[in-house]
């Protein structure tokens, strides 16, 4: 009989014995089977224990999402290390911030990174071991400075591939993941084996994933909803179809019908591109069971469109964060319309409160900063103490973000603290006149920010993605706008502009707005 895992790796050890034939990963257009991703994993560990990674080193990856990424994340796991996934539109600067940081060890990534790569080389003495994907780019790698470093293609070739049998337990970190940094400087976010653990068994059980459920991975790896996808999946044996075309929503579709997803995972982004550029809403997909949406608040309409277009699939959205593993709510699809707005219950083995400003707890329909426990709360961030201290204090994790609850205890967000605006006097939650904005017919996306005014205090400012084939088009979506809020709550200025600045993972970088060119 095969153990029940509790380490993140022995998902993969599990499906492999049980199914080491079955398709695991879709990549490139072929299928390959847990046995193999097995295999490979046993190899990379192999690998790094013979290069001297030892139980706690940190070892990072740089890769697009691929097989190669899967083998190697379970491999540093294997080798008792922890994983540094790092975002693949990372700078020579910020590469070398994060390897210095964590004083990496290894680092596995491939070709397109080089140029990148060999600048951050040359500012940091870590890491020790580097893994390039490809044999024919270890040429490209300039002065190693002592480092030792091999081609993984090499290593699937000739390294033996029996269990490392490294021993580690459920506390011990097996994640290491850099936030975006939306509220300053990135932070190393600690997850431990039981925080993933914990958090996989709780999305499988609301979700009711089984083997027969392949999800579409259109979101990195690195991000932490993407992550989530890969365990979710290995944990029932189930399959992950990784499509790294996105720029073109058209192609991602087909690859939906040929594949034969059951489900889709998105930010709110992801869902307004597929909406409106592509076929996404005259398209049916008949093994489509369910749609998952997360990071970042999605209006209430768009959530309406993709229901409708994903129908009889269900869709839920859901809330979370990287330092929470990374989910605490999900609104049950049957509750979409009943509960407009809301990001749900919270999720098992989880607990949301909303406290006041003495820390209290508030009171149903008060609004305060949400907080939330379990054993999926994060260990703490990577040598921060006082910012670790400043999140996770009297037995909570203060998440900042601002929201309520009603009597049924479903959570209503109205952003982080810097989302919540004094325009007059008055309280404002930009979301909420996002949320306004994309009612108005030819609005595809909008971002609101609070600016400093002289007379108000605070302004709102605009940013709207628009095709409205009018004269003045910013006059007449605030008069559009009178008709649905009252006036202290529409914009100052209101900017056209071809497109919203966004990150790799799909969130709005609310930081470059002001620099957007606009009409």
């Amino acid at each position: 009989m095969v153990p029940e895992p509790v380490l993140v790796h022995e998902l993969l050890n599990k499906a492999a014995q049980l199914h080491p034939d079955r398709q695991a990963i879709w990549d490139g257009g072929a299928w390959y089977t847990y046995g193999q991703i097995e295999q490979w994993s046993n190899q990379v560990a192999g690998w790094l224990c013979d290069c001297g990674v030892q139980r706690g080193d940190r070892v990072a990856i740089l890769l697009v999402n691929s097989k190669d990424y899967v083998a190697a994340y379970m491999g540093i796991l294997k080798a008792g290390a922890i994983v540094v996934p790092i975002n693949i539109a990372v700078t020579a600067d910020g590469l070398a911030n994060q390897l210095e940081h964590v004083q990496a060890k290894g680092l596995i990534t491939q070709r397109r990174f080089l140029k990148v790569v060999n600048r951050a080389l040359q500012a940091t003495k870590a890491p020790a071991v580097i893994g390039l994907l490809e044999a024919e780019a270890l040429a490209g790698l300039e002065d190693q400075g002592g480092r030792h470093a091999a081609a993984i293609q090499a290593v699937y070739e000739a390294q033996p591939h029996g269990q490392i049998d490294r021993r580690c337990i459920d506390l011990d970190l097996a994640m290491i993941v850099y936030t975006s940094g939306s509220t300053g400087r990135p932070k190393g976010v600690m997850l431990s084996h039981l925080n993933l653990m914990s958090n996989t068994r709780s999305i499988v059980s609301y979700l009711g994933l089984t083997q027969e459920d392949r999800v579409l991975a259109i979101l990195p790896f690195y991000y932490i909803y993407g992550n989530s996808l890969v365990l979710t999946h290995m944990a029932v044996g189930g399959s992950v179809v990784i499509e790294n075309r996105f720029a073109f929503p058209q192609v991602v579709l087909e690859t939906m019908r040929a594949t034969g997803v059951t489900g889709i995972a998105g930010v709110p982004s992801t869902f307004m591109i597929m909406l409106d550029q592509s076929e996404f809403c005259n398209c049916r997909f008949e093994s489509l069971r369910y749609a998952t949406q997360a990071g970042g608040h999605m209006p209430v309409a768009i959530q309406q469109r993709v229901a409708a277009a994903i129908a009889p699939a269900k869709l839920y959205v859901m809330y979370g964060t990287t330092e929470t593993s990374p989910r605490l709510t999900y609104l049950d699809p049957a509750d979409l319309t009943r509960k407009a707005g809301s990001v749900g219950r919270a999720i098992p083995n989880v607990e949301v409160a909303i406290l006041d400003d003495q820390g209290r707890p508030a009171p149903a329909n008060q609004m305060g900063e949400v907080v939330a426990r379990g054993s999926n709360v994060m260990v703490g961030y990577w040598q921060d103490p006082d910012g670790t201290a400043a999140v996770l204090r009297g037995g909570w994790y203060h998440t900042g973000d601002i929201g309520w609850m009603d009597e049924e205890g479903y959570l209503y967000l109205l952003g982080r603290a810097q989302d919540m605006a004094k325009v007059g006097g008055h309280r404002v939650s930009v979301l909420e006149v996002e949320d306004a904005l994309v009612q108005i017919p030819g609005v595809r996306q909008a971002a609101v920010i609070a600016v400093d005014d002289g007379t108000l205090g605070q302004a709102l400012e605009a940013y709207v993605a628009a095709d409205i084939k009018v004269t003045g088009p910013a006059e007449s979506i605030r008069q559009r706008l009178g008709q649905i809020l009252p006036r202290f709550k529409i914009p100052r200025n209101i900017y056209i502009c071809k497109s919203l600045p966004m990150d790799p993972s799909g969130k709005v970088l609310k930081s470059a707005l002001q620099a957007v060119p606009t009409a």
